[in-house]
C-alpha cells in the first residue's frame, strides 16, 4: 500500500529567506572567496609534501637510515603545518572582524 504525503505549499525558514523573486538576476557570487580556497590548497599541498618530503630527505642523509627519527621529524613537520594553518585562519578572522567594525563605525 502506498502512502501519500502532504506537501506544504508555503515556504518556511531558509526557503523564504533565500528565495529569489521572479525576474531577478541570479546571484552567482561564490560562497567562499578565492583567496580562502588558494590558502587551503597551499596548506593542503604543504601538509602532503612537507612531512613526506622531510621523511625521505632526512632518512638517509641526516639520520643514517633510522626510520624512527625520520618519522618523528615528519610528524613534527605535519604539526608545524597544522599550527601554521590555525595561525593564518585566526589572523584572517581577526582582519575580517576589524573591517566589519570599521564599516560599522563609518556609518
Amino acid at each position: 500500500m502506498a502512502t501519500r504525503r502532504n506537501v506544504p505549499t508555503e515556504k518556511s525558514g531558509p526557503e523564504k529567506e533565500f528565495a529569489q523573486a521572479a525576474g531577478e538576476k541570479s546571484i552567482i557570487a561564490p560562497a567562499v572567496p578565492a583567496h580562502v580556497i588558494y590558502k587551503l590548497l597551499g596548506f593542503t599541498l604543504a601538509m602532503v609534501a612537507g612531512p613526506i618530503g622531510s621523511y625521505f630527505l632526512t632518512l638517509n642523509t641526516l639520520f643514517g637510515g633510522n626510520s624512527t627519527y625520520a618519522g618523528a621529524l615528519a610528524a613534527i613537520m605535519a604539526n608545524v603545518v597544522l599550527i601554521g594553518y590555525v595561525i593564518v585562519a585566526f589572523k584572517e578572522d581577526q582582519s575580517e572582524a576589524l573591517e566589519a567594525a570599521e564599516k560599522k563605525k563609518d556609518k
